[in-house]
């Protein structure tokens, strides 16, 4: 395990043409108007219409909500309640002459963990089409009961950017595990990123760049 989100150096090789646009020239205010649409939702963690996405009003990142996300174990709980995840797609629309990447993520949540039992966040996401960003797991610290917070960030060199022009879809895969471990297995321990009141969210900072202007012909 290693904090931070890793790309293998193959897929950098891969992506050199990718990783920041031909004479793009950093934007920190970047466009002035983004809208995120949900193409689709899946997963045990995310039945329908129990995820949501907002694009904060500054437009340098967007949180994803859930309100049926949790895995469990010990007590009654099935043995499929130890893992869930969820898999969204979404199309960020961006102004002409933009294009992003991911450059941070904070990942947040709550844990009821008996003492002795296991429990794990893991996450990757990737542009359609390009390789996956290598998957990041975060033990939840043991016995912890109360609010869990965990930031991957990525280094420049290995942002990867929408390729200027195009729209692809942006793919998010999170994954809850829960185990009994040496834990009471009559008592229930459980993992969280349900969100009731606003403050459990996970964020996805943009990085933007402004792409070339094309050539007058």
């Amino acid at each position: 395990m290693r904090k931070g989100t890793a790309i293998s150096a193959a897929a950098l090789a891969t992506l050199a043409a990718t990783v920041a646009p031909a004479n793009a020239w950093a934007s920190p205010s970047g466009p002035t108007k983004v809208t995120i649409s949900v193409a689709s939702v899946n997963g045990s963690g995310c039945p329908t219409k129990t995820a949501s996405v907002v694009v904060s009003p500054d437009n340098t990142a967007f949180t994803v909500a859930y309100s049926q996300y949790t895995a469990q174990a010990g007590g009654n709980s099935s043995p499929t309640d130890g893992r869930k995840n969820c898999q969204i797609s979404l199309i960020v629309h961006v102004p002409g002459g933009f294009t992003y990447a991911i450059a941070a993520t904070d990942h947040r949540g709550y844990a009821s963990l008996q003492p002795g039992a296991i429990a794990s966040q893991k996450a990757s996401y990737y542009f359609q089409g390009l390789p996956t960003t290598t998957p990041i797991e975060h033990p939840i610290p043991a016995a912890l009961k109360g609010n869990w917070q965990f930031g991957d960030k990525i280094p420049v060199p290995q942002l990867i950017y929408l390729p200027c022009g195009a729209e692809r879809a942006f793919n998010i895969n999170t994954e809850l595990r829960v185990e009994v471990g040496d834990s009471d297995p009559s008592k229930v321990s459980f993992v969280s990123m349900d969100s009731t009141d606003g403050d459990i969210t996970t964020t996805y900072h943009f990085a933007w760049e402004k792409c070339p202007k094309p050539k007058q012909t």
